[in-house]
């Protein structure tokens, strides 16, 4: 994992050591305690694909802290050892898990009540970038995962 500058969450503090979200329709809502681990852009194929988007902005949190407070998702098993979560009713994509790291959960930063709490530090998968789609600014990229 990633060291990531905390200082740029300062916002994240005045938020009581919580973020809160949910889906565009209203029907999932959610809540994540704790300090985030980590914030990045995806640009895998896999999550573009679930975002209909050039790439997807998310942010990890311990699992433990986080809980659905209204409606439940539909979970998606993408890949092996890989579960989505997205609202059924409106198709916002919610939340990310891997089997190997139990521990954390990744939600949709543009899934948070306030997106501009937690900026991204690094981009991954940048090797699967779609051509048209430049990534500029000072951010850490990998051209695969931050852990490989």
């Amino acid at each position: 994992m990633t060291k990531v500058d905390r200082t740029k969450w300062a916002n994240w503090s005045a938020q009581e050591g919580q973020m809160k979200g949910g889906c565009l329709c209203g029907a999932v809502r959610y809540i994540a305690e704790g300090e985030p681990l980590s914030s990045g852009i995806c640009h895998c194929e896999t999550c573009r694909r679930a975002a209909s988007a050039p790439r997807l902005p998310f942010v990890s949190v311990p699992s433990a802290g986080f809980r659905y407070t209204s409606g439940a998702p539909i979970d998606y098993i993408s890949s092996p050892g890989v579960t989505r979560s997205f609202c059924g009713r409106c198709g916002s994509p919610l939340t990310y898990r891997r089997d190997d790291t139990p521990g954390e959960l990744d939600v949709m930063t543009v899934s948070l009540d306030n997106p501009n709490t937690i900026r991204p530090t690094f981009h991954v998968w940048t090797g699967e970038a779609l051509d048209w789609d430049q990534i500029t600014g000072e951010l850490i990229s990998y051209v695969r995962s931050c852990t490989e």
